[in-house]
């Protein structure tokens, strides 16, 4: 078999819901290495939250975070890294009108970059409940320009957020709402999206689109699965993303999904 690049989205997909990789699932990405295969994580989360992954499955290839706005290699200095940001004026922008726009919570981030601000307190997973004096968002401390603004927002004002940003960046930035239970608008570069993070993966290791497989179960999978020559829905994936991929996992990713399907698809002993 040729050698295929595998691009595994981790929310829904890779991780359980517990947000961990079962031992089957680790076996099994292990082995599909072993093969000669590549196995490369493709997220939407920053780097500060994805490495441990990166770590425990013991890559050391790159690894695409923010839905494809930063390719880069933990732990070491790659010359094909690159970062997509887009200009700091927005989250200026939006710290200025807060109140209106019903926003509890702004993150500017990036590969070095963590600064956050917040109305009351938020629930949303990802950020760090307590904020330190040198992470808090403002003129003075926002000096570069964000790969990503995540934005928690009243529910009843996401619709009235989403047009303010399509009226006032609409060609700077493409905002997209989170999935799931949180009121969460992720803003990124116009146009950036997992594919172009999976097109350079292909690139950097001369892997033609066909002997690409991609998983994923959300809307920010939605371009790598139609990039990839062989896209993957999970059985847990919305039904959007089901109609989108070539096929769609026996099982979801609290009973190993993604592994069992690569076993088969990879022929990979039991």
């Amino acid at each position: 078999m040729e050698r295929k690049l595998i691009a595994i989205d981790l929310d829904g997909t890779t991780l359980n819901a517990d947000a961990q990789i079962s031992a089957k699932t680790k076996a099994v990405l292990t082995q599909a290495r072993e093969a000669g295969h590549i196995v490369s994580i493709v997220t939407g989360r920053p780097n500060r939250i994805s490495s441990n992954f990166y770590d425990e499955l013991h890559l050391d290839g790159p690894m695409i975070n923010f839905n494809g706005s930063l390719g880069h290699i933990p732990h070491q200095h790659w010359q094909g890294e690159y970062q997509y940001t887009f200009n700091k004026e927005v989250a200026f922008d939006l710290l200025a009108h807060r109140d209106e726009l019903g926003i509890n919570m702004i993150a500017a981030e990036g590969k070095n970059l963590f600064l956050a601000v917040r109305q009351h307190p938020v629930e949303v997973g990802f950020f760090p409940t307590v904020l330190k004096s040198n992470e808090i968002l403002n003129h003075k401390t926002l000096q570069e320009n964000p790969t990503s603004l995540t934005v928690a927002v009243d529910r009843s004002h996401q619709e009235h957020l989403l047009s303010y940003l399509q009226h006032h960046f609409n060609d700077i930035i493409d905002a997209a709402p989170w999935g799931g239970p949180n009121s969460v608008v992720e803003l990124g570069v116009k146009g950036v999206q997992k594919a172009t993070g999976v097109e350079a993966l292909a690139h950097h290791y001369h892997i033609q689109r066909q002997n690409i497989i991609a998983f994923g179960d959300e809307h920010n999978d939605s371009a790598m699965i139609d990039y990839a020559g062989w896209g993957v829905a999970m059985q847990n994936a919305t039904a959007p993303i089901k109609r989108l991929a070539n096929d769609v996992t026996e099982l979801d990713n609290n009973h190993d999904g993604l592994a069992h399907y690569l076993q088969n698809y990879l022929q990979l002993a039991e």
